[in-house]
């Protein structure tokens, strides 16, 4: 499993309700193309953050690395209707952070070759 994080902010005035819905319009339109496994939506709870994290945290789970590919091919054509998600989305957001993360260990790791 691969795990795509996105850390974020609300710009100014964005209700978060309004992100939350946007944000699930565009997941569910990834899953339902089979292009996405399953995706979680988090905020911080009490302010209890690092300082260089963001208040909101999103996790979006592939199975491998294409799967993610073909989400990716299918965002960056910019074309409808995922532009439009896409947009909804990014619109809202200020200070995104992304990081790539996987299941470890995972099925590709060779037992007995480890290095210590």
């Amino acid at each position: 499993m691969d795990i795509y994080h996105v850390w974020c902010n609300l710009k100014a005035g964005i209700s978060d309700l309004e992100f939350t819905e946007k944000t699930r319009q565009y997941l569910d339109h990834l899953q339902t193309r089979g292009q996405l496994r399953s995706y979680r939506l988090t905020r911080a709870k009490l302010g209890l953050r690092p300082a260089a994290l963001r208040e909101f945290h999103v996790m979006l789970e592939f199975d491998d690395l294409t799967q993610l590919q073909a989400a990716f091919a299918t965002v960056a054509a910019r074309t409808d209707p995922i532009e439009q998600f896409h947009h909804a989305v990014n619109s809202l957001v200020t200070d995104a952070m992304f990081a790539l993360y996987r299941d470890f260990p995972d099925s590709v790791r060779v037992h007995g070759q480890e290095r210590f």
